[in-house]
């Protein structure tokens, strides 16, 4: 599948009392990662809006496995897991320096025509053609 991995540093207002990054800012980073991977595909929001479809996260999912510390440098990778009925993106949050695994996350989202706002039980062929287009 297709992969996309982005760096990141933790900043200070990232951190919670306890010093390190407060987990309410870990979607934040899959964020970030996200809209690169969505980039790659040549689908980010804005073309997803010219289609006329929107793309809500019905699931997200974190497992933290290691905390990440202030200014502390990590990759966040977004990888494209389905795409036909649903979009699943998996995701690793790595360390930089050592390459150990800090997170593992997954979201799910689902297309909705932005007229109607009916559910789409398949994704809609403008994402499906990308995507195909760049696999091997």
């Amino acid at each position: 599948m297709i992969t996309v991995e982005i760096e990141v540093t933790a900043q200070f207002y990232d951190l919670d009392p306890m010093q390190v990054v407060w987990h309410g800012n870990y979607p934040r980073f899959l964020e970030e990662a996200r809209c690169a991977l969505l980039d790659r595909i040549g689908y980010g929001y804005p073309d997803m809006e010219r289609s006329g479809y929107a793309w809500p996260i019905v699931d997200l999912r974190l497992k933290y496995v290691r905390p990440i510390r202030f200014a502390q440098k990590v990759r966040v990778a977004a990888t494209l897991a389905e795409y036909e009925n649903r979009l699943r993106i998996d995701y690793r949050i790595l360390d930089c320096a050592s390459g150990e695994t800090l997170t593992k996350a997954t979201t799910t989202q689902l297309a909705v025509a932005a007229a109607s706002g009916e559910l789409c039980l398949e994704s809609p062929p403008v994402l499906v053609d990308k995507i195909r287009r760049l696999l091997p």
